[in-house]
């Protein structure tokens, strides 16, 4: 049973979403408990169950909910419950606690984020076993949560599905045309993607006077954001887009807005690019161009860098180093059988296959312990 806020959008819904399907193909009843969304349907489709609780609030009012995820967990009698995010880890740990020690399922997280350092995100450390998706965030959960971790992290990167992001993938009928309809500026031209959610430190102004500074140079790039902005954000949208007009290059970069099938993206574009302004757990948008098989550049700080030395350590630049990052795109752009290669600790099989591992060696050891 995996638990978490929501099933919007998202990494670690993703990831919950493929997992779950995992589990389904293995032949495991696979539950997920979340608030909703947009995803469930998927969900559902892919033959796991989705239950509907408020689990998602940080607020007082959601510990009203512990007693009935209580009798839910006596009912469901799962194995496992992994919690995914802190609220529902609260949650379900105050549920957990007090079912009977011997017959209680096991407990285990994923820490998929830095989290701030203080007693509600200590929860994430707390539970029988902690899994880590990258050493950036192992060594994180070491330094800043040691008296509460129960068992040393277990690294288990998170996974593309190799099924769906592939080199050989092919773009549907009339996607080019009905995409070069809605942005005539990409017809022709070599895209350069920056996948992302607008916000201040996914790194689109440094994107953006690459661009600039590219553009005088080659006269066939085109500069693509994709992805939206939050409600609260859509300033931060207009912010970029007046940048870009300063700047002169309006006929140089095309906004695209949040985009479900991303995967064309990446095979059409010529670089993709990671330059988050700091440290990020991981990076899905690495290894997902990793496995179309789309060169990638990134700066070299946490779990995307970690996925870029395993996948394509030429695309590795100096934070904010923007003249280096204006020389390495050169240079990639100038040899184009630079390919990276998606190593085999990044995808969904190998994700979902250390997993149930760690789930069976829980599971073997609660045996031997009520034995």
């Amino acid at each position: 049973m995996q638990l978490l806020p929501a099933l919007n959008s998202g990494g670690v819904e993703r990831g919950t979403v493929d997992f779950a399907r995992a589990l389904v193909h293995a032949g495991h009843q696979s539950i997920v408990i979340s608030s909703g969304g947009r995803m469930v349907e998927q969900l559902q489709r892919e033959g796991s169950q989705h239950i509907t609780m408020p689990i998602h609030k940080k607020s007082l009012t959601s510990l009203l909910q512990v007693r009935p995820l209580r009798s839910l967990l006596k009912e469901l009698n799962a194995d496992i419950l992994h919690v995914r995010s802190r609220v529902p880890a609260w949650l379900t740990y105050l549920a957990w606690k007090k079912m009977p020690q011997a017959s209680r399922p096991r407990l285990l997280s994923t820490a998929h984020g830095l989290y701030s350092i203080n007693r509600y995100s200590a929860i994430m450390a707390k539970t029988e076993q902690v899994i880590a998706i990258s050493r950036c965030v192992n060594d994180y959960l070491l330094k800043n949560y040691p008296s509460d971790l129960q068992a040393p992290p277990q690294i288990v990167y998170r996974g593309v599905d190799t099924e769906e992001f592939h080199p050989t993938i092919s773009l549907p009928e009339n996607w080019m045309e009905k995409t070069c309809a809605e942005f005539p500026q990409l017809e022709g031209k070599r895209w350069l993607l920056l996948p992302g959610r607008l916000t201040r430190w996914k790194g689109q102004e440094d994107f953006i006077d690459l661009i600039a500074k590219l553009a005088p140079l080659n006269s066939d790039i085109h500069g693509v954001i994709l992805g939206g902005s939050e409600a609260n954000k859509a300033h931060y949208e207009e912010e970029l887009k007046e940048k870009v007009q300063n700047l002169g290059i309006e006929n140089r970069i095309s906004f695209v807005g949040h985009r479900s099938d991303i995967r064309y993206w990446y095979k059409q574009s010529s670089l993709v690019f990671n330059l988050s302004q700091r440290p990020e757990p991981f990076g899905r948008t690495v290894i997902e161009a990793a496995a179309i098989g789309t060169p990638i550049i990134g700066y070299d700080i946490g779990g995307p860098a970690e996925s870029l030395q395993a996948c394509f350590p030429q695309g590795l630049v100096n934070q904010g180093d923007l003249p280096m990052l204006l020389e390495r795109t050169r240079e990639i752009l100038d040899t184009p059988l630079q390919k990276p290669h998606l190593s085999e600790d990044f995808t969904l099989e190998r994700q979902a296959s250390h997993t149930m591992d760690i789930y069976r060696a829980m599971l073997n050891s609660s045996a031997r312990a009520t034995q």
